[in-house]
């Protein structure tokens, strides 16, 4: 194929409609947008690389240093004692979840529920609790 056979389309203007306005540069741009063939594709992709922790199966000596922690804490429950509290929260959507660490005032202690309930009125079951240290009143 030669050139010399569109050698006199080159120079020419480009063909206008007579009945459509010409579509602007941010349309036209819309066009040529990248294509998601795969809906979700990424956030499946993103969900399977997010790791969970395994919850931790406490030792004896652990389970009894709670105990003991629990218990300082009822003996307080009048002062509403400030307490780091690290403790599982598992993933709502896989396998597994994570430990985290919040400080707060604690309200009381349901041996019945088994939960610790907080100055806020939210509880932490007292199964998940991994470990508890005082802080300052």
């Amino acid at each position: 194929m030669s050139i010399e056979k569109y050698k006199d389309m080159l120079h020419m203007e480009r063909p206008k409609s007579k009945r459509h306005a010409p579509m602007p540069l941010e349309n036209r741009a819309a066009q040529f947008a990248p294509f998601a063939a795969l809906t979700g594709y990424d956030d499946a992709v993103d969900e399977t690389a997010r790791l969970t922790t395994a919850k931790v199966e406490l030792s004896e000596e652990v389970k009894e240093e709670l105990d003991i922690a629990l218990a300082e804490i009822e003996s307080r429950i009048g002062d509403m004692p400030r307490a780091a509290i690290t403790y599982f929260v598992p993933d709502l959507v896989k396998e597994g979840g994570e430990y985290i660490t919040i400080t707060a005032d604690v309200r009381n202690v349901d041996y019945v529920k088994r939960e610790i309930i907080l100055k806020d009125k939210s509880t932490i079951a007292i199964d998940d609790v991994m470990s508890i240290t005082f802080g300052e009143n």
